[in-house]
C-alpha cells in the first residue's frame, strides 16, 4: 500500500487498515519518514512580575504548591524564602524576582514553585504563577528578544515568538550554577 492511503477509506477492510497502521508505525519507528516532520520543543510556561518566560522541560523536576511551613536560614539573604520538607527532602526555597532585584514576589494563590532538575544544586524558584506546558515549533524560535524588566537577560537562551506574545527562554541551570545564586549568606 502507498504512504497516500487514507485511512479512512480502509475502514469496511480492517485487515489492510492494520497492515497499513502497522506499516506506518514501523515506518515512523525507524525514522524513514517520506516527508520532514516539523520538530516541536516543549518548555514549562511561568510568569515572574507581568513577564511570561518559559524553561525547557529538563530542567524542571515538577511543579509545586507554596508550601505550608518552611524553616528561615539565618545569615541568609532576604531572597532565601528558607528550607522546605518535601517528602522527605530539604528544598531551599528562593525568591526569583527579589533575588533578580525586582521587588518581592507577593505570596498569593497562584504563586508555586518550581523545583529544579539539578544534579547537585536542589533548588526551589519561587514564581508568581505557572502557566503549565508550552509547545514551540523549531521556526519560532529567535536569538533575540525585549528587554525584561526582572533583569534577567544573562541567563536567556532565545526566545519563541508566537504571534504578537515572546516567551524568553531562561536556562534554569546556568541561573542556579551562577554566582548570584549560590552567594546565599548575608554580607
Amino acid at each position: 500500500m502507498s504512504e497516500s492511503v487514507d485511512l479512512a477509506k480502509l475502514v469496511e477492510q480492517p485487515f489492510d487498515l492494520l497492515q497499513e497502521i502497522e506499516r506506518r508505525s514501523r515506518q515512523a519507528h525507524s525514522g524513514q519518514h517520506s516527508g520532514a516532520l516539523p520538530s516541536e520543543w516543549v518548555g514549562v510556561g511561568f510568569r515572574i512580575g507581568e513577564e511570561h518566560f518559559v524553561a525547557g522541560r529538563e530542567h524542571v523536576r515538577e511543579v509545586l504548591m507554596l508550601p505550608d511551613g518552611m524553616t528561615r536560614v539565618p545569615g541568609a539573604k532576604r531572597w532565601m524564602l528558607g528550607i522546605a520538607n518535601l517528602r522527605g527532602h530539604l528544598l531551599p526555597l528562593v525568591d526569583v524576582k527579589l533575588l533578580l532585584g525586582s521587588g518581592r514576589t507577593t505570596l498569593r494563590r497562584n504563586t508555586r514553585v518550581i523545583s529544579v532538575n539539578h544534579r547537585e544544586i536542589p533548588a526551589g524558584l519561587v514564581v508568581d504563577e505557572v502557566l503549565g506546558f508550552r509547545r514551540f515549533m523549531d521556526h519560532e524560535f529567535t536569538d533575540t528578544w525585549p528587554e525584561t524588566i526582572v533583569r534577567c537577560d544573562r541567563f536567556l537562551t532565545g526566545a519563541y515568538q508566537r504571534g504578537e506574545d515572546t516567551w524568553p527562554v531562561i536556562n534554569l541551570f546556568d541561573f542556579i550554577e551562577s554566582n548570584l545564586f549560590l552567594q546565599a549568606a548575608a554580607e
